[in-house]
């Protein structure tokens, strides 16, 4: 894949190195983007050297992707009005590889109705804009305008390009779960776990670029959806348990990544509870086990769940491939310092008679490899009619 990828003077630009590591698994000086990327690093439309060549012609023509991040309201403001004073704006002018926009800015600047009504122009003329992500900003307030993290921003950069992937699913259905759910106590509390939905959502995104047609159901996560993805939004196991089984009766693989709760309140109280006495005692409920009621469909999709446990991962893990008579499980270690709520992931995938591990790396290409093997381990199952038209090439990582 072909990435030109933009900085502009954002704060947010010192995540740049990080995004690029994130992109080749695919520049704030010119000497340490280069470091990372492996390749030279344009600054000026006047370079006399390179524009001897028209090199701003070729870069916009070699593209498969224009990538801005960060993205500031004043690059914004000039690809709407066609300005093209730098090398970068002129690229975008040049180019007709699809462009997209991460947007970093404090958060009155995106709630601006400048920067807004510039949005919805881009947006409308199929410029993809990523984000931008809620929280703390550099400026010490909170509010939306931080830019997506590089893993996320990474991950649907693959997906709008279709990822440069072999095709494995080409044809396919596959239906993926992620993010946690919550279980309402009362109108303003709930049950829930640390799940950020990551790993589901990388997941989707691979599937996606790999030709699949996929359906994300998604629990409450504060990320942005993949491009190319049907995105349902639950909230509760009981929702996610219906959108599941509407999604996946005709479905070839399911990808259980949620970490759906266990137990619910056994009764939702319709007022906030009052704090009144020293002790109060909660009683709960079985939540329904959307793994297993996928896995015992008469005509069951492909089934890989996962299997996030704080000690004897992989015991735990085979248990619950052969009680639940799952084809592969994904089984990984989870805690404050692992798992949950991070970047990066580590994993080991069991199925009957072999394993296979992985160590630390982004969830991104974690789900690469994931989906891979998935696709190898779905053919071989369901017989050579079901082998897809384009060669499978082993991934050289």
């Amino acid at each position: 894949m072909n990435i030109v990828l933009g900085i502009t003077g954002g704060i947010a630009a010192y995540k740049a190195p990080d995004l690029v590591r994130r992109l080749r698994e695919e520049f704030v000086t010119g000497t340490s983007l280069q470091a990372v990327s492996g390749r030279p690093i344009r600054s000026n439309l006047w370079d006399k050297e390179a524009e001897a060549a028209m090199s701003h012609i070729e870069l916009a023509r070699w593209a498969d992707i224009v990538l801005i991040a960060p993205a500031t309201a004043e690059v914004m403001a000039r690809i709407v009005s066609g300005g093209a004073p730098d090398l970068l704006t002129t690229i975008c002018l040049a180019t007709e590889a699809p462009i997209a926009l991460a947007p970093a800015m404090n958060h009155v600047m995106w709630s601006n109705p400048a920067t807004q009504a510039n949005r919805a122009v881009l947006e409308e003329r199929g410029i993809h804009i990523l984000g931008p992500g809620i929280g703390s900003q550099a400026c010490g307030e909170e509010g939306a305008g931080r830019m997506l993290e590089p893993d996320a921003i990474a991950a649907t950069v693959f997906s709008l390009t279709g990822g440069k992937g072999e095709g494995l699913l080409e044809g396919r259905k596959v239906v993926v779960t992620a993010g946690p759910t919550r279980e309402a106590i009362d109108p303003v509390r709930y049950i829930t776990n640390r799940s950020s939905g990551k790993m589901g959502y990388a997941l989707a995104s691979a599937a996606a670029a790999q030709g699949a047609q996929v359906i994300l159901i998604s629990g409450p996560v504060n990320l942005a959806e993949p491009a190319g993805v049907e995105v349902v939004k639950v909230e509760s196991a009981e929702e996610m348990f219906t959108a599941t089984h509407d999604a996946v009766d005709d479905a070839d693989i399911f990808v259980a990544a949620a970490a759906v709760a266990d137990y619910r309140p056994a009764e939702v109280v319709e007022q906030k509870i009052k704090k009144c006495e020293e002790v109060m005692t909660l009683q709960l409920a079985r939540c329904p086990d959307i793994l297993a009621s996928v896995a015992a469909l008469e005509r069951a999709p492909f089934t890989v769940g996962f299997a996030a446990e704080t000690e004897n991962v992989i015991d735990y893990a085979r248990g619950k491939l052969m009680k639940k008579k799952l084809d592969m499980i994904v089984a990984n270690r989870v805690g404050r310092d692992c798992g949950f709520d991070r970047d990066d992931n580590a994993a080991t995938v069991l199925w009957a008679g072999g394993e296979q591990s992985y160590p630390t790396s982004s969830k991104t290409d974690l789900a690469r490899q994931l989906i891979e093997l998935t696709a190898k381990h779905f053919y071989a199952s369901r017989g050579s009619e079901t082998q897809p038209r384009l060669t499978i090439i082993a991934n050289k990582d």
